[in-house]
């Protein structure tokens, strides 16, 4: 395998690379457990985490020069591996996308109780954006109501808009779904987030609606992040699929609140908020009008239009090339933010998701050297961040037909703990490829284990489920919390730290004290589920009763 060294500045990236071999170093393996742990290369893995969340690539930002000189290299990268281009002849997928920026000096959202402005401060109390193409949007006197969790789902006999016209009002909702406050119910799925939960339900089911606002009530807890996720995120330009003219959904108004403006909000309406949101959570609730509370606002965007690109590679199976086995992972960040001289500005992410884009280069470097009987693609895909759109514009226009792709695997966001004696399931329960993943994680002596945070709807925020809703069978899986060094104590505090310290924020940067033995064997196991897949003639399924089992049945009816 060959050894990798890489430094890449924008502009003029230079790869420097020596092509020696694993058994040049290294004592041959002897079993084929042993095999697989040479093939995935800890020094690789580093080299090309440390590069994609370098500095010089300004956080890869899709469309951006960093972007662009990322994805590049990841298409350099694909070639130099002896991956083959996936898209005929060309690594790249175009991804059109529409970028609307908000020009916050000249734009103005804010709540007035009875004429009186209640002072909401972009960025400290509020984020609001529009996805409407237009130059100007704006709302005026729109009254505000309280639609509980903001979903309609009729298998669940739930409706928050039953017997409200919101047609022009701004709705006001909390994050999360109904089942999230019934843990022991049997409403939704418990705790488990459905995507009812998601904030992108929410603003789509809201337009649907006619609403002319959205408001959601940021809370740690059920959102699984802080307010500091909130305005790193949904600051700055939006990305959205380009889509044709006329053809979309949204309201004007888009945002998010901190709890305490939500609080003050509900008791300027003479409202309960913890009761009023308790009762959110409870069959039969009826949506409420938030008397005296009105929405108004002015924003003023800039549009452009620009093609990202999802970067795609292949090796093609030995005996049936084509039938393809799919690995994915998104290479894009947040970017660039503007911030105080001094400051750092640059988002790396470097777990989120160099991590993962390096796992699947190695996994591609790998099945190249040693092909399978089936084909197997190498998804990186863009503008996860902004909204899981490489992933769906794939979803949508898929370079292999659904019928002929058995089955994928997604990693996201791979965390440097350490060794684990456990292997995480997001959306624990959903296909027969954990049954394969199970089997193999008991080869490494370890064993799968659910979500613990099922609450956090894990299952709906990466691109799997871009793919999972065309009926494709896809698993998420990652390093359980049950640390070899420091056990679940250990673990926990790891995972919590990252996601109050790092995660989407310009500390999540890539540094050689990193503990790398535990991804090395994730991305081994990951490996490993991948070539019994490739080698065998297998077609997983989802479980029965799962929600996209029968889109799958209709693919492979046989």
């Amino acid at each position: 395998m060959r050894k990798f060294i890489a430094s890449a500045v924008i502009g003029g990236m230079a790869l420097a690379g020596c092509t020696e071999t694993a058994s040049d170093t290294e004592a041959a393996p002897e079993t084929e457990a042993d095999m697989a742990m040479a093939m995935i290369s800890e020094a690789d893995l580093r080299a090309r985490i440390a590069t994609l969340s370098d500095d010089s690539f300004e956080g890869r930002a899709p469309a951006t020069p960093g972007g662009i000189a990322a994805s590049q290299w990841i298409a350099d990268e694909m070639a130099r591996i002896g991956l083959a281009p996936g898209n005929g002849d060309s690594y790249f997928q175009p991804v059109p996308l529409v970028e609307i920026t908000l020009d916050e000096d000249a734009s103005s959202f804010d709540v007035f109780n009875d004429g009186a402005s209640m002072g909401l401060t972009s960025g400290e109390s509020v984020v609001y954006w529009s996805k409407r193409s237009e130059s100007e949007v704006a709302i005026a006197d729109s009254e505000l109501v309280f639609v509980g969790y903001g979903v309609v789902a009729p298998e669940y006999d739930w409706d928050d808009y039953a017997g409200v016209d919101v047609t022009g009002k701004t709705v006001v909702m909390m994050i999360n779904d109904p089942g999230y406050a019934n843990p022991d119910g049997e409403m939704f799925n418990g705790r488990a987030m459905t995507y009812y939960g998601r904030w992108t339900y929410k603003y789509e089911e809201a337009a649907r609606q006619g609403a002319a606002g959205v408001i959601i009530i940021h809370q740690t807890a059920p959102a699984s992040y802080g307010w500091n996720v909130v305005s790193g995120s949904w600051s700055g330009s939006q990305l959205d699929l380009a889509r044709e003219p006329g053809t979309g959904t949204f309201a004007a108004v888009e945002s998010w609140v901190s709890e305490d403006m939500g609080r003050s909000l509900f008791a300027a309406s003479g409202l309960d908020f913890d009761a009023l949101t308790a009762a959110a959570g409870q069959p039969g609730f009826s949506a409420v009008e938030m008397t005296g509370l009105t929405a108004s606002g002015t924003l003023l965007n800039s549009t452009r239009t620009m093609d990202s690109r999802n970067v795609v590679g292949m090796v093609e199976g030995t005996t049936r090339p084509d039938e393809f086995v799919l690995f994915t992972g998104h290479w894009d960040h947040i970017g660039v933010r503007d911030v105080a001289e001094g400051e750092d500005g640059i988002y790396n992410g470097a777990v989120d998701n160099a991590t993962g884009t390096a796992a699947i280069l190695e996994i591609g470097e790998a099945f190249a050297a040693n092909p399978p009987e089936r084909s197997v693609m190498i998804l990186a895909v863009t503008a996860e961040e902004s909204g899981l759109l490489g992933s769906a514009y794939y979803g949508d226009n898929p370079l292999v037909p659904y019928s002929q792709t058995v089955g994928g695997l997604n990693i996201d966001a791979m965390l440097p703990a350490g060794r684990s004696h456990d292997v995480m399931v997001v959306g624990y329960g959903a296909s027969e490829l954990e049954d394969i993943l199970t089997e193999e994680a008991a080869a490494q002596g370890r064993v799968i284990v659910p979500d613990p945070s099922p609450e956090a709807g894990y299952f709906y925020r990466s691109d799997h489920i871009s793919l999972a809703k065309h009926g494709l069978p896809m698993l998420y899986a990652d390093a359980g919390q049950d640390l070899l060094e420091g056990g679940v104590e250990a673990g926990e505090a790891f995972s919590n730290g990252y996601r109050e310290n790092r995660y989407h924020a310009p500390a999540d940067e890539y540094s050689a004290d990193w503990v790398m033995d535990g991804m090395v064997e994730d991305i081994t196991l990951f490996y490993n589920v991948g070539s019994r897949l490739a080698n065998s003639q297998d077609w997983p399924n989802w479980y029965e009763g799962n929600e996209f089992r029968a889109l799958r049945d209709a693919q492979r009816p046989e």
